[in-house]
């Protein structure tokens, strides 16, 4: 496979594992970290990306369903809509740095958008927590490779 093959499958990997489908981007950079020739930097930027813009689709996709919050027909019990409401609000955006964690990072940063938290707080702690993730498998490879 070319580099370009590589770091577009790497970064549509990342993309999607960000959003709600069950998908590892994990598993893969540390696979190329350990079997590809390419240049590690680049490969934790390009999975760091796909990472953050497959988060900033959530927040978009957030922002889009409180613009539909009193339709008759919203997907979302109005129960576990407040229940959430008041659980993000407790731990505010900082719960954001969670947003790399499997199941609940998704919703997050959904609920983020939902509850219209502004956007550059949304793009700094969700690329901390998203970068700081990818470096550390890095170090894990690194010390197995």
């Amino acid at each position: 496979m070319t580099s370009l093959g590589i770091y577009l499958s790497l970064f549509v990997t990342s993309f999607l594992a960000a959003t709600i489908l069950p998908m590892s981007s994990e598993a893969v950079l540390a696979g190329l970290l350990a079997a590809s020739s390419e240049p590690w930097a680049i490969l934790i930027a390009i999975a760091s990306a796909g990472n953050i813009l497959g988060s900033l689709t959530n927040w978009g996709i957030g922002r889009g369903l409180a613009m539909a919050r009193e339709h008759p027909r919203f997907p979302v019990d109005r129960e576990k809509l407040a229940r959430a409401e008041g659980w993000y609000r407790r731990w505010g955006c900082w719960s954001l740095l969670l947003s790399w964690v499997p199941v609940i990072g998704d919703p997050l940063t959904i609920a983020a958008g939902f509850l219209r938290e502004p956007f550059w707080i949304v793009l700094a702690l969700v690329s901390i927590a998203k970068i700081g993730r990818y470096l550390v498998i890095a170090a894990v490879v690194a010390r197995w490779v």
